[in-house]
């Protein structure tokens, strides 16, 4: 079987079938953790998901992370030192109030917090902010060694990894997978993942499918290094609202997401702009993060930013990834969509598709992240 897109969360499909014994293919058109999954920060947020079955899949992922080191025999520099979700003002206390209710409902480990118990959590924090939610099964993770421990534990476990490799066409019979054909030849197979994040769509058009996924762009910047003083990730209120309300999409610098790294360097983002595929980073974008940091964090304005990345989150209209069989055709199994929820997700779904793949069913329903949510019953997708 085929495996297309080498980040995140191809990888841990990847690992996670060869675990089964499951003989696969991994193909990626340029180099492996190349896309999304080398241009994002490190945030492992459980409170930035929408309560109900985004939640509960986070939930059933945060428990894989617990183990995740030893598991892949190497360090992705885990760090589970809770997280908090910054509020400035009332509007967004009144939001976060029925946000954090929803999600205790759930069973997520939450609690809202005034200015005085913020700043006690984390001094360096603006006396202007009104408080903030806390949850301590949020964490960071560094992106890039996740994605390379899953490849390499894949290959240990005889997976195969091919870079550089395009897919030009897939060739089906009687509405089932029979072939792909690549840039390095046609590979003889009945199952493809579309595991391609933001350009999961273009793969989808190589068998008549509509895939409602398009890139959203986030500018990130990096700080030079400092001594520890940021001791958790954080979000801004406004970052989850612009996650989940399109309306707010064009709004550059809405919302806001910091994490320190173990090496000192601050991440600071993130826009979420719809631009296309263009990555270029922007004057705009990178004085509104600026800005919307340095109120939340007043230290920053005296720290030097040494550069700028931008990267393409794969975005849904409802801001679920797209996950399971296609309905109409055999043997092509979707995993994309995440938006900024691929590090987070991608244990669970590396092991949920290759149980999928390998039993035919999972043990936390799929239903709801399926393709044919977003058609009609006379749809040709439904």
């Amino acid at each position: 079987m085929i495996i297309i897109g080498g980040g995140v969360i191809g990888s841990s499909i990847a690992y996670h079938l060869a675990k089964r014994k499951i003989k696969a293919v991994l193909l990626e058109r340029d180099n492996l953790a190349s896309g999304a999954s080398k241009a994002c920060d490190g945030l492992v947020f459980l409170q930035s998901k929408k309560p109900g079955v985004h939640l509960e899949l986070a939930l059933a992922s945060k428990k894989k992370f617990d183990h995740l080191k030893e598991e892949l025999d190497f360090d992705i520099e885990y760090k589970n030192h809770g997280g908090m979700v910054i509020i400035e003002n009332e509007q967004e206390l009144q939001a976060m109030k029925r946000f954090v209710k929803k999600q205790q409902d759930i069973g997520l480990n939450v609690s809202l917090l005034d200015t005085d118990q913020s700043r006690k959590m984390e001094p360096a924090l603006s006396e202007k902010i009104l408080g903030s939610t806390f949850s301590p099964l949020d964490g960071q993770v560094n992106p890039m060694l996740l994605t390379y421990a899953f490849i390499r534990a894949a290959k240990k476990l005889e997976a195969k990894v091919l870079t550089h490799v395009e897919i030009t066409g897939i060739k089906l019979k009687s509405g089932k997978v029979r072939s792909i054909i690549t840039t390095k030849g046609q590979i003889t197979t009945d199952t493809i993942v579309n595991a391609t994040g933001a350009d999961a769509e273009s793969i989808g058009r190589l068998v008549d499918l509509n895939i409602p996924i398009k890139p959203r762009r986030g500018q990130i910047l990096v700080t030079e290094a400092a001594p520890q003083f940021l001791g958790r990730g954080l979000l801004s209120a406004g970052y989850i609202a612009a996650k989940f309300d399109p309306a707010l999409a064009k709004t550059h610098g809405v919302g806001i997401s910091m994490d320190q790294t173990s090496s000192g360097n601050l991440l600071l983002g993130s826009t979420r702009e719809f631009v296309g595929f263009d990555k270029r980073t922007t004057y705009e974008g990178i004085t509104n993060i600026l800005r919307n940091t340095s109120k939340i964090i007043p230290r920053l304005k005296n720290m030097h930013i040494i550069r700028s990345f931008a990267g393409l989150r794969p975005y849904t209209p409802d801001g679920l990834p797209i996950l399971g069989k296609i309905q109409d055709i055999e043997g092509f199994i979707m995993a994309a969509g995440h938006e900024g929820d691929g590090m987070a997700l991608s244990p669970i779904t590396g092991e949920l598709i290759a149980e999928l793949i390998d039993t035919g069913k999972t043990r936390i329903s799929l239903d709801p992240f399926r393709l044919e949510r977003f058609f009609n019953k006379n749809s040709k997708n439904n």
